[in-house]
């Protein structure tokens, strides 16, 4: 017992780690600016073809400007980093939802007569497929199946972590092309046109190869949750108020149909102001993009800017008609009592925000993640490889660079312009290329801190945990480490397979030039 104690006292809380990275990034970067250390990038020119380069050093943090740096952005930074608002915002409306009773009674009617392993199933596919909301997908997915998990009497931290790892691994998955995908597509054809200047790229160019990893995948995930994660975790003890079964009464069902009611009516408005073509519809596209999907997910399209607001709008409607259906919001006060439940308490998440997001704008700031992108981009082409060993090259090195630099865009704007002529002087088609680099930032997504959404899973896991062992970043990280190695594994597997056998990767789209 007090072997257990003394363990618990030396466990670092995921602030103090945060701090500790924070300035061991400063150290390192005053280090590698006196060593020098630097790399180049390539860019292409896209009216003439033609390379340039640009030298990639190390901003010495430990400088005088380094240090205005970090002390005149840590606030602005912080008021600025996505996940903050994104959560709060999204709060309010789980909140209301659940103050109201509406996911006690919706959740516990949908998880009572469904088997275990097909819950988790569920949420690990929506967690994977949801890829297409972009990074917010993290801040509706990650509550969600915490209190999935938590109203089907099932330990929370089982959901935080398997939709976690669903919405890591399957980042790079998707059944047609996102925005992400738009500006990867953009790179990839720059990269091609140096060796073929007419190419050109088909948006159904990975759905075949797509659909078979997401289920390949959602199934790992499952398996790996039900048969080592649930073990890994301390037996949870159901809260007293959760023990009781749920009786539904007439008071319960009238809830339920208002809130149907009113939340269909709201989906078929939004659903018909992203429908081009119809009578005033269309509203909320942005018509300066040409594709749809930029239309919709554009950065300054109001889906993009406007969708964690549309879904909390979409949250309170269930929450609030469900009140007034069910006779548990009675009166304005009450409402209002809804809309601030979850953000009770949310100090100590508001402190971990701050940190995680001066971490990682600190980070940035040294461009020491670029230069390793760049560098494992040089090592990549002076290896001369070909075939199986340059597919598994490329995957590590996506792997590898995306612990230091988690953004797709930023990774393959480095990488694209050295790697997609490679690949095609190989005989490799710049889709495939760019599906074996997508699938290598899948295997760890999940196991980088500078991944600005891992901050909301850090968070969920504290919040949620009873245990009286703290969870540690590292213990964090630790969850995520046999999701990563096996559909990391699967992925590759399924990319020698689909090359060996010559597969095509989608509609118009190959494996082999």
């Amino acid at each position: 017992m007090k072997v257990n104690k003394l363990k618990e006292k030396m466990t670092l809380h995921p602030i103090m780690t945060l701090i500790i990275l924070i300035g061991v990034t400063i150290i390192i970067s005053g280090i590698l600016s006196i060593l020098g250390v630097q790399s180049v990038q390539y860019k292409i020119n896209p009216n003439s073809l033609e390379y340039s380069t640009e030298l990639l050093k190390v901003d010495n943090l430990l400088s005088f400007s380094g240090l205005k740096y970090i002390f005149s952005s840590t606030v602005s930074n912080f008021v600025a980093f996505t996940p903050l608002s994104s959560l709060i915002i999204i709060l309010i409306g789980i909140g209301v939802m659940e103050k109201s009773g509406f996911l006690k009674t919706a959740l516990s009617l949908l998880t009572k007569k469904m088997k275990k392993n097909t819950v988790t199933f569920l949420i690990v596919l929506i967690s994977v497929i949801s890829s297409f909301m972009g990074d917010l997908c993290y801040v509706v997915m990650i509550p969600i199946s915490a209190l999935i998990f938590k109203y089907g009497k099932r330990n929370p931290l089982i959901g935080i972590i398997a939709s976690f790892a669903g919405l890591t691994c399957g980042s790079g998955l998707s059944l047609y092309i996102t925005s992400i995908d738009s500006s990867l597509i953009s790179a990839s054809i720059l990269g091609a046109q140096m060796i073929d200047p007419t190419f050109r790229f088909a948006t159904t160019s990975f759905l075949l190869i797509m659909v078979i990893s997401i289920l390949a995948i959602s199934v790992a995930i499952t398996m790996i949750t039900e048969r080592y994660t649930v073990n890994k975790l301390d037996k949870y003890e159901i809260p007293e108020s959760d023990i009781e079964e749920l009786n539904i009464s007439r008071k319960d069902i009238r809830g339920l149909l208002f809130s149907g009611i009113a939340g269909f009516i709201y989906v078929v408005f939004f659903l018909y102001q992203i429908t081009p073509g119809l009578p005033f519809s269309g509203k909320l596209l942005d018509y300066s993009q040409a594709l749809y999907i930029d239309k919709l997910f554009s950065y300054n399209s109001f889906f993009s800017n406007g969708f964690v607001f549309v879904v909390t709008i979409f949250f309170v409607i269930l929450g609030f008609f469900y009140g007034l259906g069910a006779k548990t919001i009675k009166n304005n006060q009450e409402f209002v009592d809804t809309l601030g439940h979850s953000v009770d308490g949310i100090g100590k998440t508001l402190v971990l925000i701050l940190f995680a997001s001066a971490f990682i704008s600190i980070f940035r700031y040294t461009n020491i993640g670029e230069i390793i992108v760049a560098s494992l981009a040089k090592l990549l082409n002076s290896l001369n490889f070909t075939g199986i060993p340059l597919i598994i090259m490329l995957f590590l090195v996506a792997a590898l660079s995306t612990f230091f630099v988690p953004s797709s865009i930023s990774k393959w704007t480095i990488l694209a312009p050295m790697i997609i002529p490679t690949f095609m002087n190989a005989g490799i088609t710049p889709q495939f290329t760019q599906v074996v680099f997508r699938f290598g930032e899948c295997a760890t997504m999940g196991l980088t801190p500078l991944m600005a959404y891992f901050v909301i899973y850090l968070s969920m896991l504290d919040k949620y945990n009873i245990s009286e062992k703290r969870i540690s970043l590292f213990k964090s990280l630790k969850y995520q480490i046999p999701y990563s190695l096996i559909c990391g594994g699967i992925l590759l597997i399924i990319l020698i397979v689909w090359y060996v056998i010559g597969l095509p990767i989608g509609l118009n789209g190959s494996s082999i030039l």
